[in-house]
């Protein structure tokens, strides 16, 4: 079981439709040319998406200097159209029940959008780039890749 009380949230206020952001999450094609913080790059043939509950995702982020692999899946627990999306964080072998589990949710703020990022079961904070900077720095790469700029966060 993981530890829930473990773990950080990020928020990005967005020029960028949800449905935009959505497929950004959802479709293979759009999470290659994101899912990865700066300086890493995921090739496509690593990703599958299968984004309905119970349903599975997979890709593999590349370290652009060394040729690392960092293969990572999860199980959707919770999928909600333009909305949210629930699902364990971990490696292809590990058990979805004792993984780490992001919520992620898109709310319409008018002409604006509301990305918050929250990850539970691992701590996370400024300075761990394993974990909370490859995420915030994951992020912006989906911001640029949206072609958008942050407008607040």
């Amino acid at each position: 079981m993981i530890d829930t009380s473990r773990g950080f949230t990020l928020v990005r206020v967005l020029d960028a439709t949800p449905e935009a952001i959505w497929t950004a999450w959802t479709d293979a094609d759009d999470a290659s040319l994101w899912w990865h913080p700066r300086g890493f790059s995921t090739p496509r043939e690593s990703v599958t998406i299968d984004a309905r509950v119970g349903g599975r995702y997979e890709y593999t982020m590349v370290n652009d200097s060394t040729g690392e692999g960092f293969p990572t899946a999860g199980e959707y627990r919770e999928v909600v159209p333009t909305r949210k999306l629930v699902f364990s964080w971990g490696s292809p072998d590990d058990d979805p029940g004792d993984s780490p589990l992001v919520t992620v949710e898109i709310e319409p703020l008018g002409e604006l959008t509301r990305l918050t990022f929250d990850l539970r079961g691992r701590d996370g904070m400024r300075g761990d780039q394993d974990v909370y900077d490859g995420w915030d720095s994951a992020i912006d790469v989906l911001v640029e890749h949206l072609g958008q700029h942050e407008v607040f966060g």
